[in-house]
């Protein structure tokens, strides 16, 4: 039984609570035509499981980005009525990032509704992948590899959040939440580089920095290293840490001691560790 093994995962680490989503094994890039039914189905599915176990889940909502009116409805219907906290998106759709005014009703609505949407990094083209992971020396796992959990869908993610930056959509919703794994997925090395060459260029109204420090929260996916946790508390504060160790995909063996052990003041490790998350994600624990 996965929720059972889930559970038991939780509780064995010392746990309350997880956000389930159904991450990269979703119906994004389907077809409207079937991925609003299909979505619906798998919402209405997550919302039940998340409600059979509300002290210890919450949930992300799939929606049928391809007819952005319908997903934004839906999006409306997760959380008002099913109760769900949020919603993930994986890669792009279409060859579309999502920075692209086409998909403007569904940030609208998650800003409305102020709930977060978490990017979730998901396969690359094969042309890029072929560009930038490829060699004829290397077995062919390599370049599996590298263009996916390595770095290659790393980056191509953490470029999807610096899009939405420069497309300008926090001034226009400046309520709007992103979610980014893998600690900020290479961004936030770069927010200086980023104020310097680029913010002179883009129209926008504050520096790029100013609003992935406002806009965006940053998880560590189960990369559970206190260089990469110096770093963010440096650039962003504690504020905007969430903690989170990518289960099922990684079950790191410090999973429970890793804010224990880090260096950190009993303040930072209550917001990392939850009062954040209860904050963004309205979840019941929020005090």
């Amino acid at each position: 039984d996965v929720t059972k093994n889930r559970l038991n995962f939780m509780d064995q680490n010392d746990i309350d609570m997880q956000i389930l989503s159904y991450g990269n094994s979703q119906h994004l890039n389907m077809d409207p035509k079937f991925s609003i039914d299909i979505c619906r189905v798998a919402n209405n599915e997550l919302a039940k499981i998340v409600n059979e176990n509300p002290d210890r889940f919450g949930g992300l909502a799939v929606l049928p980005v391809g007819d952005p009116q319908a997903a934004a409805t839906e999006l409306k219907r997760v959380v008002e009525d099913l109760g769900l906290n949020g919603v993930l998106f994986k890669g792009n759709y279409g060859g579309k990032y999502f920075d692209d005014p086409f998909f403007l009703p569904i940030f609208q609505m998650a800003s409305d509704l102020d709930v977060p949407v978490y990017f979730h990094p998901s396969f690359i083209t094969n042309d890029i992948a072929k560009h930038y992971y490829a060699n004829d020396n290397w077995s062919d796992v390599v370049p599996g590899i590298l263009s996916s959990a390595g770095f290659g869908w790393h980056m191509d993610v953490g470029i999807q959040v610096m899009r939405m930056i420069i497309s300008g959509i926090f001034d226009k919703l400046p309520n709007l939440k992103l979610v980014s794994g893998h600690w900020g997925e290479l961004i936030p090395m770069f927010l200086e580089r980023l104020d310097d060459e680029l913010t002179p260029y883009t129209g926008l109204k504050h520096p790029f920095s100013t609003y992935y420090r406002n806009n965006v929260y940053v998880t560590p996916s189960g990369i559970l290293a206190e260089p990469q946790l110096r770093l963010i508390l440096d650039e962003m504060g504690a504020d905007h840490l969430l903690y989170s160790i990518d289960y099922p995909y990684k079950t790191p063996e410090n999973s429970e001691t890793f804010l224990e052990t880090a260096c950190l003041t009993d303040e930072q490790r209550e917001k990392i560790s939850h009062k954040n998350a209860e904050t963004l994600f309205h979840l019941k624990g929020e005090k």
